[in-house]
């Protein structure tokens, strides 16, 4: 990652995306805890989450809409966007006023695609080919070091100031890498200009990933990964409750031992994905998350933390290789849409498979669930390890003199 960060413009980028991911980190748990404090419901709470989602349905067409302008001023513009979207949290003050903290979390859901989409775009712009690995990783290993501290900071903000420190400090996040954008020097690529069958080029994401045989296959894969894991979310209570016998408290440090793998996972992806290729490292992630569900069909404290680190060193492993091969396969007219075709064929299936988990749980005894999980986990692993070669190593890294 050295040689990407001696990079002045990456730097810059960084610098942004790091401001921007502290600010999201604090604002996604804190405003559940919010609506439930006002309300006393878990499930207006966990409708937060669902409005974050819900505008994923037209990730289509945000993608289309990111193709057709340049990606730094759009970048730099989307980020004040989110910032003033944030705003009106400042006039939350009782329960009639959740209504805002949803139209809040909607919007703010349709920015993340937005951004989501511009980044790798703009990535593409800055960093050269055989260094878009090590961006990426070196972006991952930041996101997983924050789960670790982001939402124990958001809820401790909101305990001891209130709601309104959230929007002050999201804003803030998202001003910041605005700025940093604005100061990166690179010469914006003029979008290509588009026939006017809107709709036609709306589906050109979605029909370049099915045209392209390795991010057909790795898109396929990481679906399935996120369909099991998003099944399994719910499982994790059971686990605890029935497996372990401790309170709903103790997930806590499962989740902190599983942001520790995220972390491991972040910093060692870009070598996993230069040795085994994009489509490897994929595969290599959904064999992690396979040991991790196999692991815990047996519930017990020495199985539970090292089954869980499992699981977060193959979160990222997974991310950066799907990342880098969008980022390699893909032509940078076609970027935008190719990157909201994907992050809507991930996230809407693992939606579903969050509330389908929520439901068995009920019905089927958590041991049996993890066992079939880590069974499924075992066939996409196999599936992905197959299709190996259709994306060969990323090159190595050439360190080149930059100018600080």
């Amino acid at each position: 990652m050295r040689a990407v960060l001696r990079r002045p413009d990456f730097r810059l980028l960084f610098a942004g995306m790091v401001a921007s991911m502290i600010a999201e980190s604090i604002l996604l748990l804190a405003l559940g805890v919010w609506v439930k404090d006002l309300t006393g419901s878990d499930g207006l709470a966990g409708a937060t989450f669902f409005a974050i989602i819900a505008p994923m349905v037209l990730a289509p067409l945000v993608g289309w809409f990111v193709d057709r302008l340049r990606r730094r001023p759009f970048f730099v513009a989307v980020n004040i966007a989110t910032a003033v979207i944030l705003t009106p949290l400042f006039a939350v003050r009782e329960r009639t006023d959740i209504w805002i903290i949803f139209v809040v979390a909607a919007l703010y859901g349709l920015s993340y695609i937005a951004l989501s989409a511009t980044l790798n775009g703009l990535l593409k712009e800055i960093v050269p080919a055989e260094l878009l690995v090590d961006a990426n990783g070196a972006l991952q290993t930041v996101k997983q070091g924050l789960r670790l501290i982001g939402p124990l900071l958001g809820a401790g903000l909101y305990t001891a100031f209130g709601g309104w420190t959230l929007a002050a400090v999201g804003a803030v996040g998202f001003l910041t890498a605005a700025a940093a954008g604005a100061a990166i020097r690179v010469r914006d690529a003029a979008p290509i200009p588009t026939e006017p069958r809107w709709l036609a080029e709306v589906g050109a994401g979605v029909r370049h990933i099915a045209g392209e045989p390795a991010l057909r296959r790795v898109v396929t894969g990481a679906v399935l990964i996120l369909i099991v894991l998003g099944f399994g979310e719910t499982l994790y209570f059971a686990y605890v409750d029935q497996g372990l016998g401790r309170g709903p408290a103790f997930l806590g440090v499962l989740l902190s031992a599983q942001g520790i793998g995220g972390l491991v996972g972040g910093l060692g992806s870009s070598a996993v994905v230069r040795r085994l290729g994009e489509v490897g490292a994929v595969a290599t992630g959904a064999g992690l998350f396979a040991l991790g569900s196999l692991a815990l069909v047996h519930p017990t404290l020495w199985l539970a933390v090292p089954a869980i680190v499992s699981t977060g060193l193959g979160l990222p492993v997974a991310v950066v290789g799907l990342n880098t091969l969008i980022q390699r396969r893909t032509p940078p007219h076609l970027l935008g849409r190719v990157s909201a075709a994907s992050e809507a064929l991930v996230s809407g299936p693992q939606a579903a498979a969050i509330g389908g988990g929520a439901v068995m749980v009920g019905l089927v005894d958590y041991r049996l669930l993890f066992l079939l999980l880590g069974v499924a986990m075992v066939g996409v692993a196999g599936y992905l390890w197959q299709g190996r070669r259709l994306s060969p190593p990323a090159p190595s890294a050439v360190p080149e003199p930059v100018a600080a």
